[in-house]
């Protein structure tokens, strides 16, 4: 493989896919966090190997089916997920189903020549190393994990050189066993630098719901369910506006465009009370114009909201890696639990009245946010190329 010339970037190949938001999120975040810490050093190429243009048609449907899963049947993918969490379960399905990722990321390989493979799915980090053997010889391999208390047993594998571990993993299974401690990261959640910050003073606050729109001195409820739009939005949505004439709602969709559509449809009933939202670029914006975040407890919106030092409240969780999530927000006093609609009125007239607790659940929320995460793994990865780089030009000298 070619040592870049002194004006060359290196390229690196950062592998994801489009189940759920957070893993494309995550691998934004660290690309921008390398253009931002390293301008000119590195270029980042995205590439989705299991529902991209270049993927299998048998992958992008079994990948196409994870959004009406955890909407309509979350139970049938609670049941995949748990059967195939252990080793004899993925090594099967690497032998399987998991071959027809090789070939969209070996021609990524080829065609990009990168100097480091990221893989930030976990079924893209056997192919990631299958690639580097084949295409790339001596370019790392770094897998970053998006799950945030259990990760599910497809993210480890042995011969990449780092796997980068949120340090809320406590109760990670058979933690001690995946990669050598040498081998063994634990950074948080990579998310954008714009949800860096913590929570907005008053002011700061009123100025940003003006330029959005939202009305300035009033209660506001985001209600959010990640890329998919997952977690009972709509019913969630009509029945705070039911139930309080004095509370705000924003409701992001994702790619819902259903869930959407029918928001759209209630926006005619409550024109000044209700915001709909598709899938946004600007979330932390959003985020911080709420009181009180609502949504279910998935790993990617948890960073973002805890970055951004708002309060949560969690209404599920997508069977298998989305458990504990709940538990771990709510014990150290960012949020709470509200998996019935009664619940969920209940917690937000609570709050409503007590701005006090809100504020406190946000300074809690600060605390559990890691905004310069993608700034440590853009180091990490910048730190295992400079190595390699020296290590090729005593080769060639």
């Amino acid at each position: 493989m070619p040592i870049p010339g002194p004006q060359e970037p290196m390229r690196l190949l950062l592998l994801f896919a489009d189940t759920g938001g957070g893993h494309r999120a995550a691998a934004g975040a660290v690309a921008r966090a390398l253009h931002e810490r390293y301008p000119g050093r590195f270029e980042s190429v995205l590439c989705d190997p299991l529902g991209g243009p270049r993927s299998s048609w048998l992958l992008r449907r079994v990948t196409g089916l994870y959004g009406p899963s955890i909407r309509f049947a979350p139970w049938a993918w609670g049941a995949f997920y748990y059967g195939s969490d252990s080793r004899l379960s993925v090594r099967l399905l690497r032998s399987t189903l998991l071959t027809l990722v090789n070939r969209p990321v070996a021609e990524a390989v080829a065609a990009q020549r990168p100097a480091a493979i990221v893989s930030f799915h976990p079924l893209t980090g056997r192919a990631a190393v299958n690639a580097r053997e084949r295409g790339a010889p001596g370019a790392p391999v770094v897998t970053v994990v998006t799950d945030l208390v259990n990760p599910h047993t497809a993210w480890q594998d042995g011969k990449v050189d780092r796997i980068v571990v949120p340090p809320t993993a406590l109760g990670w299974p058979r933690r001690a066993e995946w990669a050598g401690t040498d081998r063994r990261v634990e950074i948080g959640a990579p998310v954008s630098p714009a949800f860096a910050g913590g929570p907005l003073r008053p002011d700061e606050r009123a100025g940003l719901r003006r330029r959005l729109g939202i009305a300035e001195r009033r209660f506001v409820v985001v209600l959010a369910g990640g890329g998919e739009g997952a977690g009972g939005i709509a019913r969630r949505t009509a029945a705070i506006l039911r139930r309080f004439d004095d509370v705000d709602v924003v409701a992001l969709c994702g790619r819902n465009r259903g869930l959407r559509a029918r928001l759209d449809l209630l926006t005619e009933r409550y024109p000044d009370r209700l915001t709909v939202k598709g899938f946004v670029d600007n979330m932390a914006d959003w985020l911080r114009c709420a009181d009180v975040v609502v949504s279910k407890a998935g790993p990617g919106t948890i960073a973002e909201a805890t970055c951004c030092g708002v309060p949560l409240v969690l209404t599920s969780h997508v069977p298998g890696q989305e458990r504990g999530n709940t538990e771990f927000v709510v014990n150290a006093g960012a949020g709470r639990s509200a998996p019935r609609v009664r619940g969920l009125l209940r917690q937000i007239d609570e709050l409503r009245r007590d701005p006090a607790t809100v504020d406190a659940m946000g300074i809690a929320s600060a605390r559990l946010g890691q905004p310069h995460a993608a700034a440590d793994i853009a180091a990490l990865l910048a730190g295992l190329l400079g190595a390699d780089l020296r290590r090729r030009d005593r080769r060639c000298a």
